[in-house]
């Protein structure tokens, strides 16, 4: 819970305020003073008695109760700062701005570990250490600019990184982006960004509140608070656009199978997002541009008419539209021959509809009101239009800004002649209009909106499983790989229907089963994980002499202990997998299998539990659902069957949150039937 005293404080004290705007502490003074902050305003400074026109107090022994504190100083003299005031004067709320702590080295991560518990154990709050403050329509409590312009209908900013959220300010501002606040975090001693996200929600007016968060974090503390929070908020109408810093490793992770290779952080970040209907970004620069985009009327169908006077704009800008899932469809002929005889000779009306260079602001008027009017299967237009720095384009952009008024439709302008039309821009982003100064930006950024999935207000079912008999099997077992006989038996327990398959210990164990199953089989060693690795499947076996040559070489290998004997199957190898991910809970994977699991990693990840809808909509995602659906006459899968499969696997990890990895590889698939041909987990 965040103290009132950090949002509307009614007094502010900075320790280590002084006159020299070029530090840390002289800065944030004088922002605090530019920022018109209606409260009592002092300093802590052993040198001065006036600072920057405020009082300034030469010892902290000697000021008065004050509601907030920001603390510029040297690291080593925070904690004792902060236990005074919170001993003496019972100080609820501080800000620290200094750095030199956790980030730099372990011993300062212990210092401001004290430094939290002292405020926490007050009923305070303490954000920081190592931010750049607070921005609200109270106080502009930063030592950096630009200070935005503030906005109730502005954007909330939340920030692990002080520096990154002036860039992403400084870069907001020139395409006229503007914000209701600012919130940095630094190193989360205390408030991290789900507390923050958490505030954002508790409070929640739909009068007043801002309906569009920007997130950049790099360490996420609580994930389930984080979703909780953010899902709310989704649901009340906010719109949230999200990077994750630090979700890529150096090289794949050690693990004992495929699930545990393929389960990186970034892909857990992004089932998390996902499921919270948060749209994840990878740069600043696509966070500020979805961002943008939820400033304007969402679309309500994946149609777009590009309007252009630069043919190469708009076929970037088309590509990359069509690429994300979004179409650019052609204009019927009749409405195509009409708009043509208001333009000039050559204009294209195909769609892009290109009015040349000798394109006037009459004919942009014109080709908009017949896309709102007379192209209902068009849900939305996205207009580019530059200037080659020979006239002045201020009418054409007069003219936009109107019809984005009164037009339904979305319209997204992309204006990118920043310096020749720089003060046509201007104009245009005053009057609180956003601009798209990069087309394939915009067109990545607008598909990757429209396609977000969106928090379900349905509770969450899934199958019926024997979760008695599971948790006997579980409960009996320790750390480590069951063994195929436990693996077979849960795989039973949830429903998931199995390859016949026996363990031979012996060559005349191996005929005899060989004959009992039908040639062709499959033979496969039991004791090594990775089987394919070391040699220890043989496929397509035919014969008696064939089993005998098999099991020799594959009781050869290490750590052999037997050699199952399996039907050969055919049809689509497919995978299902799950990974415990600490406070994620579990990631569950599922694709395409065998060895194209690791040859391709053509595999989509939801967070445990998940809707079904939502594993339809990753499973399109596909690389290979066309193999899923059918492809060149190739029998498909029931992809329903499929899905109920990826539910049941949910459902066991649910049951027992024990499981630290399964691997389900592969699965072979035909038509309505679905059979497991391999699988291990790991407690």
């Amino acid at each position: 819970m965040i103290h009132q005293h950090i949002i509307a404080p009614k007094s502010i004290l900075v320790v280590g305020g002084s006159n020299n705007i070029h530090k840390p502490g002289g800065k944030l003074v004088y922002n605090l003073i530019h920022g018109d902050f209606q409260g009592q305003l002092a300093v802590v400074n052993p040198k001065e008695d006036l600072v920057q026109g405020v009082k300034s107090y030469r010892s902290i022994e000697i000021v008065p109760k004050f509601d907030l504190v920001f603390l510029a100083i040297p690291a080593k003299h925070c904690l004792a700062t902060i236990q005074y005031l919170v001993k003496t004067h019972d100080t609820k709320a501080f800000i620290v701005i200094s750095a030199g702590f956790g980030e730099v080295t372990e011993a300062g991560k212990e210092i401001e570990a004290k430094m939290a518990k002292v405020v926490a154990d007050a009923g305070g709050t303490l954000i920081g250490p190592n931010c750049i403050g607070i921005i609200n329509k109270n106080y502009h409590g930063v030592f950096t600019t630009p200070i935005p312009n503030l906005s109730q209908d502005g954007c909330d900013l939340i920030s692990s990184s002080g520096s990154t959220a002036v860039f992403i300010m400084e870069k907001a501002v020139s395409v006229g982006l503007r914000f209701s606040s600012v919130y940095t975090v630094g190193n989360a001693a205390q408030i991290s960004v789900e507390d923050i996200l958490e505030h954002l929600d508790d409070g929640f007016n739909p009068q007043t509140s801002s309906r569009i968060i920007m997130i950049y974090v790099e360490d996420i503390h609580d994930p389930q608070k984080f979703l909780k929070h953010a899902q709310s908020l989704i649901k009340k109408g906010c719109r949230i656009a999200a990077i994750k810093a630090g979700a890529t490793e150096a090289g794949s992770r050690a693990a004992s199978s495929h699930t545990g290779a393929m389960a990186s952080s970034d892909m857990v970040v992004r089932a998390l997002f996902r499921k919270a209907g948060i749209v994840y970004c990878s740069s600043r620069d696509e966070l500020i541009t979805v961002a943008s985009i939820f400033k304007y009327p969402p679309l309500e169908g994946p149609n777009i008419a590009v309007i252009t006077h630069a043919g190469g704009t708009a076929v970037l800008l088309t590509d990359a539209l069509e690429r994300g899932g979004l179409s650019v469809p052609p204009i019927p002929k009749d409405i195509g021959d009409e708009l043509s005889s208001y333009l000039d000779p050559g204009s294209s009306v195909m769609n892009p509809i290109d009015f040349l260079a000798t394109g006037t602001a009459d004919q942009l008027g014109i080709i908009i009101d017949y896309v709102e009017h007379k192209m209902d299967f068009i849900q939305g237009m996205v207009v580019v239009f530059g200037s080659p720095g020979l006239f002045n384009v201020k009418n054409v952009y007069q003219v936009l800004n109107v019809k984005m008024d009164v037009c339904t439709k979305p319209i997204f302008p992309v204006l990118p002649s920043v310096i020749n039309a720089h003060q046509e821009i201007d104009y245009f982003t005053s009057t609180g209009k956003i601009n798209f100064p990069d087309e394939v930006g915009l067109g990545i950024a607008l598909a990757q909106v429209y396609q977000r999935s969106k928090p379900k207000t349905a509770p969450m079912e899934l199958p019926g499983i024997e979760k008695q008999k599971i948790r006997s099997i579980i409960d009996t077992n320790p750390k480590g790989f069951l063994s195929v006989d436990q693996v077979s038996r849960l795989l039973h327990a949830i429903g998931l229907p199995q390859v016949i398959e026996n363990q031979a210990n012996d060559i005349a164990q191996a005929k005899k089963m060989a004959h009992q199953i039908g040639f062709p089989i499959v033979m496969k060693v039991v004791g090594p994980i990775h089987k394919t690795d070391v040699g220890g499947v043989a496929i397509n076996i035919q014969n008696e002499a064939a089993v005998t040559y098999h099991f020799q070489e594959l009781m050869k290998i290490k750590d052999a202990t037997g050699v199952l004997i399996q039907p050969m199957l055919s049809g689509v190898e497919l995978f299902i997998g799950a990974k415990k991910e600490d406070q994620y809970g579990h990631l569950v994977l599922f694709g395409l299998g065998g060895i194209f699991v690791e040859l391709f990693k053509d595999v989509r990840a939801v967070l445990s539990p998940c809707h079904k809808e939502e594993i339809h909509r990753q499973l399109t995602k596909l690389k290979g659902y066309k193999l899923l659906k059918g492809f060149r006459g190739q029998e498909g899968i029931d992809i329903d069957l499929f899905v109920e499969y990826i539910l049941r696997v949910i459902a066991l990890v649910e049951a027992a949150p024990e499981i630290q990895e399964l691997d389900i590889n592969p699965l072979f698939g035909r038509g309505r039937e679905i059979l497991v041909v391999d699988a291990r987990i790991r407690l």
